[in-house]
């Protein structure tokens, strides 16, 4: 009984440890169709309303504020620069979805730009959002939420939970102008992977034809043309059965990623090791000062004398050989680092000698 329990025990680790098979992703996953996409929104603003934390007499604030006031109606006299502790300069942002079309609601964001301490309580002027191309695309106005808050003392003593000076505004904005995108005049779409792959390409081109014959053809690494009828529904549907055809995308490029500020290393499953041997040691050298005071003797007008002491003591770790067979996988690299107990530093230096040394078959990325 013993026997048969520790058999299955083996067998069940094998099978855990056994390599997966790459798992088939949509098209969806993969990449995107040209032109499909979101844009950015930017817009200057005023938040009014706020409790005493706004910018105060600041000159664009203030320059903002008559601007306002004479749209209402209101001419401010010259020289007179109003007290606007209620007030705030702020940037709006919003992200405009692909396909919106005006009159539908967006959400957007609000952040000071001055010395304002929060937002909590205030209410956006009516704000014009631009594109990248200087046209108006969406107004936005409404009353903030903020999740941050701010409280000072007298006596300089403060308290700040989350950030105060940023606001949201659900479905803040009203959209009025719609982007093109070329879905409905096009003939021929593209589609564009998220990473360059020819493999990957090649495999999806493969998948669409094989459904659609004649309708994908490769035009670089990263894209796809795609002949489609012309017909909305038609088109749709066709892009939709698209997107949710699943292929096996190609195994990525063999990559280690060192992150030199926080010694964070990350090493992809694609990387192997040519073969290899590694001893890595650690030599401490460590220097004891213990000065000894010595004084004179009595009536002997002498004066006191500080003798210095050190010690100094060298201690080298023994650390075990680690050898790579031809093509050493993630795991018995992990495996053999592990048994060596280097620590994140460490691994740097043994990987960038095993990258001098040819040893490894893979990029090293320093961030």
């Amino acid at each position: 009984m013993h026997r048969l329990l520790a058999c299955l025990v083996i067998a069940l680790l094998a099978l855990g440890l056994a390599p997966s098979p790459a798992l088939a992703e949509r098209v969806r996953d993969l990449g995107q169709f040209q032109g499909v996409r979101s844009n950015q929104l930017t817009g200057y603003g005023i938040v009014v309303g706020l409790p005493g934390t706004g910018d105060d007499n600041l000159a664009y604030l203030t320059q903002a504020m008559k601007g306002v006031s004479g749209r209402m109606g209101l001419t401010l006299p010259a020289g007179v620069a109003p007290g606007l502790k209620n007030a705030a300069a702020v940037m709006v942002t919003a992200e405009l979805p692909a396909f919106a079309k005006p009159g539908q609601r967006i959400d957007v964001t609000v952040s000071t730009i001055g010395k304002a301490k929060s937002l909590r309580g205030g209410a956006l002027i009516l704000t014009p959002l631009y594109g990248a191309d200087g046209q108006i695309y969406a107004m936005a106005q409404g009353n903030l939420a903020v999740g941050g808050l701010g409280i000072s003392a007298n006596d300089g003593s403060k308290l700040t939970v989350n950030v105060p000076t940023v606001g949201r505004i659900a479905e803040g904005a009203s959209v009025e102008r719609a982007v093109a995108t070329g879905f409905d005049s096009e003939a021929t779409l593209r589609w564009n992977l998220f990473a360059a792959d020819f493999l990957t390409a090649a495999r999806v081109r493969d998948a669409i034809n094989q459904k659609m014959p004649g309708t994908a053809s490769v035009e670089d690494g990263v894209t796809l043309a795609l002949t489609l009828p012309l017909e909305s529904n038609t088109r749709a549907s066709v892009m939709a059965a698209i997107e949710m055809i699943e292929i096996k995308p190609a195994e990525t490029t063999a990559r280690v990623i060192v992150n030199s500020r926080t010694g964070t290393v990350v090493i992809n499953s694609a990387v192997r090791l040519a073969p290899a041997a590694i001893s890595h040691g650690k030599l401490t050298v460590r220097v004891d000062e213990k000065p000894t005071v010595v004084q004179p003797a009595p009536f002997s007008q002498g004066q006191t004398a500080i003798e210095p002491n050190s010690q100094i003591t060298a201690e080298e770790e023994n650390r075990s050989v680690a050898l790579f067979e031809p093509g050493a996988s993630l795991a018995q690299v992990v495996d053999a680092l592990n048994l060596l107990g280097v620590t994140p530093s460490d691994l740097v230096a043994i990987l960038e000698a095993l990258k001098q040394a040819g040893a490894l078959k893979a990029e090293m990325v320093v961030i």
